[in-house]
């Protein structure tokens, strides 16, 4: 259900005390027995807020120890870079990291500038330290680097995140951050006794080092989008970084590579006072969301149309993106993806692997599938998070990774890898190299998609159910399903594991010809998801979505 105050100025009522954030984070003490003040890693590290004693200084002290004798145990000794958002809780939750990692002899890099960091721009740097002579990645060995980023993304401004990304550039897979979140609640209680270092002491210290984080990304852009192409045509983009950590990298790269890049709102507001509401009626900077970028599509329908010719967005950690286009508003981001593949696989980047395929998550559309056949590309799909790609794009089975929630990466031109976690800045450049290349906007090479692959609708909807329902949620199998047909079409494939590499999925997705449904539990509250897509009407995705519904009752109750 969509907010009644859903794409509306927000309010001062809708804007967090930024003191009380803070002076909380410092104030509350977790209570480990209580289960949602324990750390908990989701598939992007551990989030909370200070306010519901979920994001709070006993917290990152025990994350960060935790961290520091993971690495220990797992003979990294390189640099830990780290960066941070512009989330209120990130500056303190990165001097009380930083304070933990120096009492414990971690060499860490951190920002030259004193400014925010991107999470993919912490990936590349990692990636680019663990690099060999010849390219390749080093996973093994002495002297690898890893990485913290302190964000907890999109989220609202209520909130914090601790992310750990290990020797491999991109978050940390279930063994190693269900280990480091074990040994955090083992420490929780103990906190206090855990040594630090002052931070004044620790930011001058001989283990901390200073980074230019901003030149080693931007002067590395060009081995991953064509410049010459956006220059010479004179593309006029428009960047919205919402408040976030790209803020001061979009001037910087239109300067260095001599495009026409401007930000639309350079204001950084730890209360995003300047939002629209999203959909659920909080304040969420997700670029991607129709709700949340409202202002900014007025502000474009209003006049500032003439300044451009193409509009992206990054969220606060920028790395997740959004598009855009004249006489269309935001993209849909499966729609954007499915635009990206079709263009990186026909034969714009010429240096990438024979035979690299195109990664999605199981709960993208469809139309990928039928864009990837199309561009004879394998088609890789794996479970919801980005995390599943870290692997088949290391070992170049996949050259494009995407996710229906607007995240994504890619190849560099010469086929090594780029980054192991989502950018949101190289899909918005991405989008001025195919307007220039093709002469066409995103959204007008997806009309021509639907014309040729036909039409989709998709939605997610949320269900209420117990704890113990999302168990049995995630250990379903393929004999709980009865059901034969779906939305009067013929069930092609029930499946619980991912196609892609064959892990399991968390729940449950069933196909026919022309649409399918995807079932999951969330990871923070007590609602399963139930995403679904039609290629025969907007009436056929209702009844995927009602009998998906009925589906997932009968098999929780077999």
């Amino acid at each position: 259900m969509v907010a009644k105050n859903a794409g509306m100025p927000a309010t001062p009522a809708d804007l967090v005390d930024i003191d009380e954030l803070i002076n909380k984070y410092y104030d509350l003490v977790p209570d480990p027995s209580i289960k949602e003040q324990r750390v908990s890693f989701g598939t992007s590290g551990h989030r909370g807020s200070s306010l519901k004693t979920s994001f709070n200084e006993a917290h990152i002290v025990a994350i960060s120890q935790a961290i520091a004798e993971n690495r220990a145990a797992r003979h990294i000794t390189g640099p830990l870079y780290i960066g941070i958002d512009t989330h209120a809780l990130s500056r303190p939750a990165f001097q009380t990291a930083l304070e933990v990692l120096v009492a414990n002899g971690v060499h860490v890099r951190i920002d030259s500038r004193d400014d925010f960091t991107p999470t993919p721009v912490v990936s590349q740097a990692i990636l680019t330290y663990n690099r060999a002579d010849d390219g390749s990645q080093r996973l093994t060995g002495s002297n690898l680097a890893d990485g913290i980023v302190v964000t907890p993304s999109h989220n609202p401004p209520t909130d914090g995140g601790f992310k750990y990304d290990s020797v491999n550039g991109g978050p940390a897979d279930t063994d190693i951050t269900n280990q480091i979140a074990q040994r955090a609640n083992e420490l929780l209680p103990i906190w206090k006794s855990i040594k630090r270092v002052p931070f004044d002491q620790a930011i001058t210290s001989e283990y901390v080092e200073h980074f230019d984080f901003r030149k080693n990304y931007i002067d590395d852009l060009e081995n991953v989008i064509d410049f010459d192409v956006i220059r010479s045509s004179g593309i006029r983009l428009g960047i919205d970084p919402l408040g976030g950590a790209s803020v001061h990298y979009w001037p910087v790269i239109a300067e260095q590579y001599d495009i026409n890049v401007s930000v639309t709102n350079s204001i950084v507001d730890p209360q995003w006072s300047f939002m629209t509401i999203d959909h659920d009626g909080k304040i969420r900077m997700d670029p991607s969301s129709p709700y949340a970028m409202k202002g900014l599509s007025d502000r474009l329908n209003n006049g500032a149309w003439d300044h451009y010719d193409l509009v992206g967005g990054t969220d606060p950690d920028a790395d997740r993106h959004g598009i855009i286009c004249p006489n269309w508003g935001v993209m849909n981001p499966n729609h954007y993806l499915a635009v990206c593949v079709e263009y990186l696989f026909g034969g714009n980047r010429p240096g990438w692997p024979a035979g690299a395929g195109v990664g999605k998550t199981l709960v993208s559309s469809s139309l990928i599938d039928r864009v990837a056949t199309s561009v004879n590309a394998p088609l890789y799909e794996v479970p919801v998070g980005f995390k599943w790609f870290v692997d088949p794009m290391s070992s170049g089975i996949v050259g494009f990774g995407g996710e229906e929630s607007s995240g994504m990466s890619f190849l560099r031109k010469n086929g090594k890898l780029w980054t192991t976690d989502k950018d949101g800045l190289i899909p918005d450049l991405l989008a001025a190299e195919i307007t220039a290349k093709t002469g066409k906007n995103p959204a007008e090479l997806h009309q021509e998609q639907v014309k040729h692959f036909g039409e989709s609708w998709y939605k997610r909807i949320d269900t209420p159910c117990t704890l113990e329902q999302k168990l049995q949620l995630k250990q379903l199998s393929e004999k709980n399903v009865t059901a034969t047909t779906l939305a009067g079409e013929e069930i092609t494939s029930i499946l619980t594991e991912a196609p892609g590499d064959q892990s399991p999925i968390g729940g449950l997705k069933v196909t026919t010809r022309n649409s399918w449904f995807a079932a999951r539990p969330s990871g923070t509250e007590n609602i399963y998801k139930i995403y679904a897509e039609s290629f025969n009407s907007p009436e056929s995705l209702k009844v995927v979505l009602s009998e998906a519904n009925n589906i997932v009752t009968s098999a929780l109750q077999a």
